[in-house]
């Protein structure tokens, strides 16, 4: 077998690793939180400003479920840390919309197919946010 089949084999064991490993932490917490009292995870979620559906649903979500976001922000030139910054509770709720969202093969494809910045408003609920912030906020443009 050849170095570079060794290396592909490698690189598919190797996603598939951090799959699967990201898959039990998203299934871990979704467990964790579907087993608090009632009482227990209103006050959770109203800590962070949500319903008790909403952090059920985001926990199932995953740890990386709002990826695309930021990787939507950056290709239309816009620092999502300095959104996060002066503006967390807007960035938060555009997290929550992403997380949420039920777009995300169409965007990874625009993502790969390098169409994002110009595909993204037919379908992303965020994209009148980030239009704003292109907009109002120059201050962000990375």
């Amino acid at each position: 077998m050849g170095i570079q089949a060794q290396h592909d084999r490698r690189s598919i064991a190797s996603r598939f690793m951090h799959w699967c490993s990201e898959a039990l932490q998203a299934a871990t917490e979704a467990d964790v939180i579907g087993r608090l009292d009632e009482r227990t995870l209103q006050e959770i979620a109203y800590d962070c400003g949500l319903s008790a559906d909403q952090l059920k649903l985001l926990a199932k979500a995953g740890p990386h479920s709002a990826d695309e976001l930021k990787a939507l922000m950056l290709e239309l030139n816009i620092d999502p840390a300095e959104v996060q910054r002066l503006h967390p509770t807007h960035f938060r709720d555009m997290q929550i919309n992403c997380s949420l969202c039920e777009s995300k093969d169409r965007c990874h494809r625009d993502l790969a197919a390098q169409v994002l910045e110009r595909e993204y408003v037919r379908y992303c609920s965020n994209a009148d946010n980030l239009a704003g912030l292109q907009h109002t906020s120059p201050q962000l443009m990375s």
